[in-house]
């Protein structure tokens, strides 16, 4: 395991008890007090193999059913139901003031050689050029992400193109550790499916998120492949095939550099018209 010491510190588990840790939260909660969800997944990532035992995470299937505050205090705590030679299986829990914001299911395992092999090839995307450190939470933080083509998903009256994006996304100064590089990753993957799904629909854009739509994140799962570095451009595919009743539902592959397919991962979010009495922190 990583020295703790040369963790981003969104991502060090501060110990609580056997198995608990109080967290960070990044952002601003006089600008928006609700915590992004790919934060809770990197850092349920973190919690899962906090245990030291050679595993790295194979899938984490999350839901969220409380939206976390950015100003309360976050602990996650660790339930281990099974833990054998090659696999492991955790439920993971997110809580603030003793009330639920996430549990996810995560399986962890030792990854072993191949017996057959094949994958889904990477899709031709615009190569990034140089890319430009965040400014906002849709990608870990000091972590850089090109949007090909220049589609712009937040402008309500951009261009409408298909409910697909190919987003390019490295953080080249975060320490190059298996289980850092999927909580890094896993960050990334929480942003733009609902974008995507927005895209094909005049006059509907991240711009109207939490102003005249309620837009949220229900469930995400995400699968590692293979082993990869965060270092290097990845391309992250999405697709939305469905909106409707409020839902959206969409999915990705991420391919590396060299062209291996990586991880994948579906997400159920919701889009809906903003309730003229909203309460606070509830899906």
């Amino acid at each position: 395991m990583i020295d703790p010491a040369a963790l981003p510190p969104i991502l060090v588990l501060e110990p609580l008890g056997t198995a608990r840790y109080r967290v960070g939260n990044e952002g601003d909660p006089a600008v928006n007090n609700v915590v992004f969800g790919g934060q809770l997944l990197a850092q349920m990532i973190m919690a899962a193999t906090a245990a030291g035992d050679d595993k790295s995470v194979k899938t984490i299937s999350a839901f969220f059913a409380r939206a976390a505050r950015v100003d309360a205090e976050t602990e996650i705590s660790v339930e281990t139901f099974h833990s054998g030679r090659t696999f492991a299986t955790h439920t993971v829990t997110v809580r603030q003031a003793g009330r639920l914001c996430v549990r996810a299911s995560v399986l962890t395992h030792a990854s072993e050689a191949d017996v057959i092999a094949h994958q889904l090839d990477r899709p031709p995307a615009t190569p990034p050029g140089e890319g430009v450190a965040a400014s906002d939470h849709a990608v870990f933080p000091g972590a850089e992400y090109v949007i090909a083509d220049n589609v712009d998903l937040v402008d309500s009256s951009a261009p409408i193109g298909p409910p697909e994006l190919a987003v390019w996304y490295r953080s080249p100064h975060t320490p190059d550790d298996p289980i850092v590089n999927q909580a890094v990753l896993a960050w990334g993957t929480d942003g733009f499916l609902i974008g995507t799904a927005m895209r094909p629909h005049p006059g509907v854009g991240y711009d109207r998120a939490h102003v005249d739509l309620s837009t949220g994140v229900i469930s995400h799962t995400l699968t590692f492949h293979r082993e990869f570095s965060m270092s290097d451009w990845l391309l992250l595919s999405h697709e939305a095939p469905f909106a409707g009743a409020g839902r959206s539902y969409g999915s990705a592959h991420v391919h590396d550099a060299q062209g291996r397919l990586i991880a994948s991962y579906v997400q159920d979010a919701m889009i809906r018209e903003m309730p003229a009495n909203p309460r606070q922190g509830t899906m």
